[in-house]
């Protein structure tokens, strides 16, 4: 069928006039949200999608969506987006999903209004519905790091997040320490629960019990590294060693330490993961996890750029490795410590 008999059926269909379909094409608002839904089925089911042209071009702009953006770690993959954007002459629009995960109508209609050459997603995502009105109007989507599955046909970009929680963990099991706790991140998402799983398998494989006592789940902020670290280090049979889930935790749990008079390596070894610009400034500098944030943002902005160009990747799902950095807040637990835990260990 040709662009106006599809735009024509898909009007009759949907039992409305064809600049009604127009407009949901065109992301105006003045539509009902039914009325939207309906047309936006019925453009899906067609497989129809949108032919830009000189009269209605996509605009030089990258859509980079946050879940929120509150910390130093949104500005490093910021940076490695203007870093790819800058050489296309492109500029990048940000917007925030208020520490959603999922991303309303309002933004969609935002996007459609806008026409930009793609969108980048950063710990957030799609729902189906979202995903065929952006892949009608031929709008190419990535995720990078993303909380949930993103589905097996959507490009995205991630780390090696249950590598980084093994070679964390094993560093700490390699310095001596036995009891090594942990304060994750959000269980919901992927990078948390692979980080966790890693953590787990680096205590198995070396034969000491994973104790759920020890593991408790935060939120990526300085706060609850702060007050869970608290409750870890409050117990009686305290860890000598704590993992948590990002820098900015690890921060809070120095805090959480210094109020308890525990010093850090002397008494306690702390390892965190990002390694973002502040954990070599902190005193004493923290032995963190290198994931590449500004590497995976150029990479990610690339593929958007490519796919806008009807250049599709070579693969859809890219993880980048991450690395061990080993700073001043590790060291070996305290010896009386250290000869306790070991002839436990030794007794199992």
């Amino acid at each position: 069928m040709t662009r106006a008999a599809t735009l024509a059926e898909i009007a009759r269909e949907a039992g409305v006039s064809t600049p009604t379909v127009s407009k949901v094409l065109n992301g105006r608002a003045d539509v009902a949200s039914s009325t939207r839904e309906r047309v936006e089925e019925l453009l899906h089911q067609y497989g129809y999608q949108r032919r830009r042209s000189n009269s209605a071009p996509s605009s030089p702009l990258l859509e980079l969506v946050f879940h929120e953006l509150e910390s130093a770690w949104a500005m490093e993959v910021i940076r490695g987006v203007e870093n790819v954007v800058r050489e296309e002459g492109m500029s990048v629009v940000l917007s925030e999903s208020s520490g959603q995960l999922s991303l309303g109508q309002s933004w969609v209609d935002g996007v459609l209004a806008r026409r930009p050459t793609g969108v980048l997603l950063v710990l957030s995502g799609l729902d189906k519905a979202q995903q065929a009105q952006l892949t009608s109007r031929d709008i190419p989507f990535v995720v990078m790091d993303p909380a949930g599955d993103p589905g097996q046909d959507t490009p995205a970009v991630g780390t090696t997040n249950w590598n980084g929680g093994l070679v964390a963990t094993r560093h700490l099991l390699d310095l001596g320490h036995r009891r090594i706790g942990m304060v994750a991140g959000p269980r919901r998402m992927m990078c948390s629960r692979a980080r966790i799983d890693g953590y787990r398998a680096a205590l198995e494989t070396t034969g000491v019990a994973f104790d759920p006592a020890l593991i408790r789940e935060g939120d990526f902020h300085h706060e609850t590294g702060y007050r869970e670290g608290l409750e870890l280090l409050r117990r009686k049979d305290r860890p000598t060693a704590i993992f948590t889930g990002n820098d900015l935790q690890a921060l809070g749990l120095y805090e959480a330490a210094r109020e308890l008079g525990l010093r850090i390596p002397e008494d306690l070894s702390v390892v965190g993961f990002d390694d973002l610009p502040i954990a070599r400034w902190v005193g004493p500098p923290l032995t963190t996890v290198r994931q590449p944030l500004t590497e995976m943002a150029e990479v990610a902005a690339r593929m958007v750029i490519d796919l806008a160009r009807g250049n599709p990747p070579s693969a859809l799902r890219v993880d980048l490795a991450t690395s061990l950095v080993e700073r001043s807040s590790t060291a070996r637990p305290p010896a009386t410590t250290e000869r306790r835990h070991l002839r436990n260990f030794e007794s199992t």
